[in-house]
Parts: C-alpha cells; sequence; structure tokens
C-alpha cells in the first residue's frame, strides 16, 4: 500500500471502523508512515466532528501522557490533548456499558471545571488556575484503537488520544482550598491496592496540564471555554477494565470513584 493513498478521511474512517465493530487495528503510521503531528489533529478534529454531527457535544478536553509512568509505559515523551464529548461522560455509579469498548483500561484523574474562558497564549499556571471554578475527581476510560495499545506519538493523537469514557465525583471543590500538588490518590482493583501518586505526577502540577492545554490549543486558533471539563491526564499507570474487578480512586480531599464493567 502506498503511502499516498492514505488521506485525513482515510484514517477518520478506519478508526471509526475499529471502534464500531470492536476490532484494534494496527497503528495508521504503519500505512501511513508520514503522518506527521499536524495532520494527525486533523484527523483528530475531524474524527470529533463526527461525533458532533451524530448528535453529540463537545464539553472539554483531555490531557494525555503528562505523568512519566504513563509516557514510559507508551514509549513517548511530549503530552498531547484530545476532545470530550457528552457521549463520553458516564453518571457516578454508572457500569461501562458491556460490548462497547475493545480493551478499556482506567486512570485516575484531577478534573477541573472551567468558571471562564482561558485562552493562549502565554498562560501560566498561575493563570490557568485562576480560571477554574472547582476541582473534582474522576476515573478515564481509556481504549485505543490500536492493538496492544502499542503506537506512535501521531497515532495516538489521530485516536483522541485513547478517548473513550469518563466520569466525575460529585464533589466539587474551589482550588484556593487545595494542594493539588500534594493531593494523594490511591488507585485499587477489586479492593486491591496497585498504585499511589500525588498531583505532582501531572506535569509537577495539574495547573501546568490546563495551562499546556490552552497554549496548545491556542496554536490551533482554539480555547478552553467557559464550564468545559478538564481531564488534566492519569496520575498513574492505567489498570485493565475487567469484569468483577472494579476500579476505584481514593483521593485525599477529593473523595471517592468506582467504576466497574457492566
Amino acid at each position: 500500500m502506498t503511502t499516498n493513498s492514505w488521506t485525513v478521511g482515510r484514517a477518520v474512517e478506519a478508526l471509526r471502523t475499529a471502534e464500531s465493530t470492536r476490532t484494534a487495528r494496527h497503528p495508521l503510521t504503519e500505512d501511513w508512515p508520514d503522518l506527521d503531528l499536524a495532520t494527525a489533529y486533523q484527523v483528530q478534529s475531524d474524527l470529533v466532528a463526527a461525533r458532533v454531527a451524530a448528535g453529540e457535544k463537545i464539553i472539554g478536553i483531555k490531557l494525555g501522557l503528562t505523568s512519566r509512568a504513563k509516557q514510559q509505559r507508551m514509549g513517548v515523551n511530549v503530552p498531547l490533548t484530545g476532545w470530550l464529548t457528552d457521549g463520553m461522560r458516564l453518571a457516578p455509579g454508572a457500569p461501562v456499558p458491556p460490548g462497547r469498548l475493545i480493551h478499556p483500561r482506567v486512570e485516575p484523574e484531577i478534573v477541573f471545571t472551567l468558571g471562564r474562558r482561558l485562552a493562549g497564549p502565554g498562560v501560566t499556571p498561575d493563570s490557568a488556575l485562576a480560571a477554574v471554578r472547582s476541582v473534582s475527581a474522576g476515573l478515564e476510560v481509556i481504549d485505543s484503537r490500536y492493538r496492544d495499545f502499542r503506537f506512535t506519538l501521531p497515532d495516538v493523537v489521530a485516536d483522541n488520544a485513547s478517548s473513550a469514557l469518563f466520569v466525575v465525583n460529585e464533589m466539587a471543590i474551589s482550588p484556593d482550598t487545595l494542594d493539588l500538588a500534594n493531593e494523594k490518590c490511591l488507585l485499587s482493583v477489586a479492593d486491591s491496592p496497585v498504585h499511589t501518586a500525588t498531583g505532582a505526577a501531572v506535569l509537577g502540577h495539574p495547573a501546568q496540564a490546563l495551562a499546556l492545554a490552552a497554549n496548545s490549543l491556542a496554536e490551533r486558533g482554539l480555547a478552553l471555554e467557559e464550564d468545559w471539563i478538564v481531564l488534566t491526564g492519569g496520575l498513574t499507570d492505567a489498570v485493565p477494565l475487567e469484569p468483577g474487578r472494579p476500579v476505584t480512586a481514593d483521593f485525599t480531599n477529593l473523595g471517592k470513584l468506582t467504576i466497574l464493567q457492566g
């Protein structure tokens, strides 16, 4: 297969087919070795536009590969952004629908809800945090469309940062009352502790991730909007989500959150 036979539209269709049929595929870059980061973000944009055309609404963004644990596991060293839609959100306590995902994994997140629009460039962690209305605990269910979660940076960007589902705790706390760099999280599977981390695992401080997101979006003429949700990145390595083995994140101040496979 020749490189020039691949286009943004063809990549979008390949990823949508993998998702809808629950069939993992090889990375796009094996067919399209010249796929660069800018083009990958265009694939991502068109992929999410297809969701919007089908009736979903963009409600925020997620950051991916912000922790060293995640970067080491995935073999990349640059954080990235992806889109969140209302079709990806689960209510607290709701199970992940059976048969919906390929090979889901779960990671704990510190989640921001914005009180005002945040636009780069030049956003700092302090100015980013000033735009935050509230902070909550979250769990993200990631589900790469690539076999064995094996991909390059352009591959995972095109795949909307392995987005699938997420849940946010109902507890919402003002950022002014929290030491987010030292906010501790214990991740357990079936009541057995497996990972622990603090907010510092996310680029040193979750506000740094928020600033990075605003400045990165500004390079594409975009901004973070009021009321949007921002998943700041997995605090720990992700764990498989399997039937009968609920995953729980227990935070120092942000509360406790559990997700399970239906």
